[in-house]
């Protein structure tokens, strides 16, 4: 959102200006760490999430979570972000998989290995590790992209620093079903992010889901977490966030 600006540190004034209090940003690490604390600071907001430094963007590169061989890449990454959360006082970190053409057994192995390691390192530092599957259609090849694998992982980690973030722009893309999967899947999440389907705009255009009703069943099933704003605006995002009003909430 707020993609008028090109510029991340201009865009915390921004959602500052249009009422926000709690922002999330994927990738912060253009800037150095200086210029993003004191932009969050002066917009007067709090973090609600980054995402791991993800490696070489040019290539492509989504994280490396899952590619064996490059485990000392995914430790450096996650410092990197570990670093940046601590100075933007952030308790949540996404650590993404990365990309694989072709996974194996061996992916899998190491993909469990690092994101234990992670969410080792991340409780020691009070924050939260999750994870999000993402479905290969919006990201192909993207490594975790199963519900069924990741609620496993989590539940066999069984550490409340490992958590699931539930896009529900990918569950109704890799489950369906959504009042059902809400229900099941909500005591493992630690974070919730909503766009509409297909073409991942604002939540009250036209697609596949019922936003009110979602966000009626996240509240009757107890969650009472920050949610994302994982969308492309249709025009001007300030435009785009009368439905925040329609639907009865405010920022």
């Amino acid at each position: 959102m707020f993609q008028e600006s090109t510029s991340l540190l201009e865009r915390y004034a921004l959602a500052a200006k249009a009422g926000f209090k709690w922002v999330e940003c994927a990738f912060p690490y253009d800037h150095p760490l200086e210029e993003v604390v004191a932009a969050k600071e002066a917009a007067g907001v709090q973090q609600a999430l980054i995402n791991i430094h993800v490696g070489d963007v040019t290539k492509g590169e989504l994280g490396t979570a899952a590619e064996p061989g490059r485990e000392e890449d995914f430790k450096k990454s996650l410092q990197l972000a570990v670093d940046y959360a601590k100075a933007l006082k952030c308790n949540r970190i996404h650590i993404m998989s990365g990309k694989v053409e072709k996974p194996t057994a061996e992916n899998w192995t190491t993909y469990e290995q690092n994101i234990r390691f992670a969410t080792s390192l991340l409780a020691q530092n009070e924050i939260v590790a999750l994870i999000e599957p993402i479905n290969n259609r919006s990201v192909p090849q993207y490594f975790m992209n199963n519900y069924d694998k990741a609620l496993h992982l989590v539940k066999s980690v069984n550490s409340p620093n490992l958590k699931i973030m539930m896009d529900i722009f990918h569950l109704q893309q890799l489950k369906g079903n959504l009042a059902h999967n809400i229900k099941e899947l909500l005591p493992f999440v630690g974070h919730i992010q909503i766009a509409q389907v297909p073409d991942r705009h604002e939540p009250d255009s036209d697609g596949e889901i019922n936003y009110q009703y979602v966000l009626q069943q996240l509240e009757i099933n107890g969650y009472d977490k920050w949610i994302g704003l994982e969308y492309k605006p249709k025009s001007d995002t300030l435009h785009g966030l009368k439905w925040v009003n329609e639907f009865g909430y405010s920022l």
